[in-house]
């Protein structure tokens, strides 16, 4: 069967998780079948970057093209902070995506089309789907439908729990637009489902919790404890929480620790500058998938101290799959993967002293820090890439074939 995934970013423009999960789940589909197409974008390249353009890559058809707006999605963080309330306005509903993408559709007819971030390519994406009537399965990777910066917190990192009125309104066009368009609405984490939902969306729409995959050794992988390496990998923003980690390794006394951060973001120089030369922290910037997974099988400990309402944070899924400790804040999706003394550890959001003494404990404690990583490694298997794309395979077959939901 023709399987279409939409996402408003692909490899090489990645920022996130969700870019990563979609190219994954593109490679291992076309495994199994001969049609899987990617709808995606490009940054402004004069007037031609409006028109797809196309490649065939590993049985994967990719077209890209730039959605007519003010700037691309990848460079929103470096864009002019006065253009963004404009580029928005058009993101709600932008006519030049949906007759491209409608076009594409129409000439490659997908039995489903699978949708996920659709920030610089607007809604209007839903519109062009049902109006061919195809069959729509929508991921939410993010609160984009929510919030105008997808993270439903303020510059600081903390969650907005009142929401501005330019974001009240957003959210109810957005919601509008919407109209339960979507035949079945997924996500990672109940979490976020929950959210939504409870804020109007997808009313009418088939939602399923339905948690990421990772792909996995079948062997546990064996650890060095001396030194103990902790590892944070993710963006370098303040919303991920990379200072207060910084902080709290700051604060331990002892020389058989390190800490590999990997990662970029806007917020880089100021983690920089609160390492304070500590020798033991080292920065590593953007790095390839293939160090990633060295950087991975060397540690011991992952941290994922975000203070945001983080969804389902793939690199838990990762440090899993090698045998790493996780230590997470309790907040969003991040407690639905980690069980608290069992294949990781839960702390307070934002709170420093809490962090440092369950690094403390688990530094002093090898035992416990043997244990709970075998208990992650078993965690994982929970999450294998191949069954959740059997899962996923039996959405789209039934979908694709009666047009109706079935789980």
């Amino acid at each position: 069967m023709k399987i279409c995934l939409i996402s408003n970013l692909y490899n090489p423009y990645v920022i996130g998780g969700a870019e990563t999960y979609v190219e994954k789940i593109a490679e291992h589909l076309s495994k199994e079948n001969n049609g899987i197409i990617v709808i995606t974008t490009e940054p402004y390249d004069g007037l031609k970057s409006l028109k797809p353009s196309f490649i065939e890559k590993d049985n994967i058809k990719i077209y890209r093209f730039f959605p007519l707006n003010l700037y691309h999605t990848y460079y929103a963080k470096k864009t002019i902070i006065l253009k963004k309330p404009f580029w928005h306005t058009i993101d709600f509903w932008n006519p030049h995506s949906y007759f491209v993408i409608k076009n594409i559709l129409k000439k490659e007819m997908p039995n489903v089309v699978h949708t996920h971030n659709l920030g610089g390519l607007s809604l209007s994406t839903f519109d062009a789907v049902k109006s061919l009537n195809i069959p729509l399965i929508h991921t939410l990777h993010d609160y984009s439908l929510m919030c105008p910066n997808a993270m439903l917190c303020r510059s600081s990192g903390e969650v907005c729990k009142n929401q501005p009125l330019f974001c009240k309104i957003y959210q109810k066009i957005k919601k509008q637009i919407i109209d339960s368009k979507p035949d079945i609405v997924t996500a990672p984490s109940q979490f976020v489902l929950d959210i939504h939902t409870k804020n109007g969306f997808f009313s009418d729409s088939k939602t399923l919790k339905l948690p990421l995959g990772v792909d996995l050794d079948n062997k546990i992988i064996p650890k060095k404890y001396n030194p103990l390496i902790i590892l944070y990998a993710g963006q370098l923003s303040k919303h991920k929480g990379v200072h207060i980690l910084i902080n709290a390794f700051k604060q331990i006394d002892n020389k058989n620790i390190c800490l590999n951060i990997v990662g970029k973001g806007p917020d880089s120089e100021y983690f920089h500058k609160l390492a304070d030369k500590d020798l033991r922290i080292t920065f590593h910037g953007y790095v390839s998938d293939k160090r990633l997974k060295e950087l991975y099988k060397l540690a011991n400990i992952v941290v994922v101290p975000s203070l945001w309402y983080d969804n389902s944070p793939v690199v838990i899924y990762e440090s899993f799959a090698n045998s790493n400790v996780a230590i997470g804040s309790n907040i969003g999706g991040i407690p639905e993967l980690i069980e608290h003394a069992k294949n990781g550890f839960l702390f307070e959001v934002g709170n420093i002293d809490e962090l440092r003494g369950i690094l403390i404990n688990l530094t002093n404690n090898p035992k416990k820090l043997k244990e709970v990583s075998k208990n992650a490694f078993e965690s994982g298997k929970k999450y294998d890439m191949k069954k959740h794309i059997i899962k996923l395979e039996k959405i789209y077959k039934h979908l694709g074939k009666t047009g109706k939901v079935r789980i």
